[in-house]
């Protein structure tokens, strides 16, 4: 299985996350994937090839092309106001507070486009997002030209993004990107598949209302997990795309047996559906250390998964999101990629 990176995901670099009332180091940290690419080398799982230059093009078909300029300038509209700290939003257009436009003063604009305060935007951010994007479209670029799957090492993440709003680490749709592609690239329908600890939020919003993206997310109940306003099991898509959005929340201290039921309910879904291609929001968020999590998978289990997403028989793409047990986000990642090869062969 080859592998899409670039080592310009080290421009996002941020020293500040809000957690639990504190300033702290940012759990989603450019470490993760050095320990994603050490056990890549150390296991063969393939080689790791370099983006293509994509620009602006494939992230402009799933985002909206003002929430992409204020991506573009907000770390130097930030400087020029003459703030010294990391870029974090303070104020927010809240339920009783509608509002149809974007204000001028940078300030307003984070929290417009923000949907969490605990990620700042800090220099370099924009140049990371972008790359990330481009890994996944490169990665897609693959398994539309017949390879059997790839793997995307996005960082930053990217399926908390939605239309136009950042947060949970995330700045472009990585995953929806590389949806999309698959669609441009004449697929008639595309599955893509969450995997991830918490709901993909951004996701689901950009394909809610489509009928040629089904979405599935497997993650920790919206009553006691982040992002908690979107990922009820009642959220099932809206006009053409009624149906084609499948959550399933699960309690604190889900073990796998449990979890791996709601797999299989995803997986049968999904051959109900019979995409063209699947996109695997790969988070291994989902393991029994992670710091921000709460379910209690074994790294075992996650190379048992990996083989059942394969007997799908799909093209597959794995995107990269979250996993926060740093040394152990290797073994995590790739054992699921190499579940997915063994059983493929």
């Amino acid at each position: 299985m080859k592998t899409i990176h670039t080592e310009t995901h080290r421009k996002r670099a941020s020293k500040t996350e809000l957690f639990g009332g504190e300033l702290v180091p940012p759990f989603e940290c450019p470490e993760r994937v050095d320990y994603i690419l050490q056990e890549i080398t150390k296991r063969d799982l393939g080689p790791v090839l370099a983006p293509h230059p994509h620009g602006l093009a494939p992230v402009l078909r799933v985002h909206d092309a003002a929430f992409v300029s204020f991506l573009q300038t907000c770390w130097e509209d930030w400087v020029a106001e003459g703030y010294r700290g990391e870029a974090i939003p303070t104020c927010w257009p809240s339920r009783a507070m509608p509002l149809s436009r974007p204000p001028r003063d940078i300030e307003g604009r984070i929290g417009y486009y923000c949907l969490a305060s605990e990620t700042s935007i800090s220099d370099g951010t924009w140049e990371a997002a972008l790359a990330a994007a481009e890994v996944a479209a490169t990665a897609q670029k693959l398994v539309s030209g017949g390879d059997r799957a790839a793997f995307a090492l996005c960082r930053p993440p990217g399926h908390h993004a939605a239309t136009d709003m950042y947060g949970g680490y995330c700045f472009l749709n990585n995953a929806a990107i590389a949806a999309q592609g698959f669609l441009d690239d004449g697929a008639t329908r595309v599955a893509v598949l969450d995997v991830d600890f918490h709901h993909g939020n951004g996701t689901q919003e950009i394909f809610y209302e489509r009928s040629d993206v089904l979405f599935l997310s497997l993650h920790g109940d919206p009553e006691d997990a982040f992002p908690h306003f979107l990922g009820s099991a009642d959220e099932t898509g809206a006009g053409a795309g009624e149906g084609c959005n499948v959550n399933y929340p699960l309690p604190p201290e889900t073990p796998y047996a449990v979890w791996v039921e709601a797999l299989e309910a995803a997986l049968k879904r999904i051959r109900a559906y019979a995409p063209d291609a699947l996109v695997v929001s790969l988070g291994v968020d989902t393991y029994k250390a992670d710091p921000i999590s709460f379910f209690r998978l074994e790294s075992d289990d996650f190379t048992d998964y990996g083989r059942r997403i394969a007997g799908l028989g799909l093209p597959t793409l794995f995107v990269m999101e979250g996993g926060y047990a740093v040394a152990e986000i290797g073994v995590n990642s790739v054992n699921v990629l190499n579940g997915f090869d063994e059983a493929a062969t």
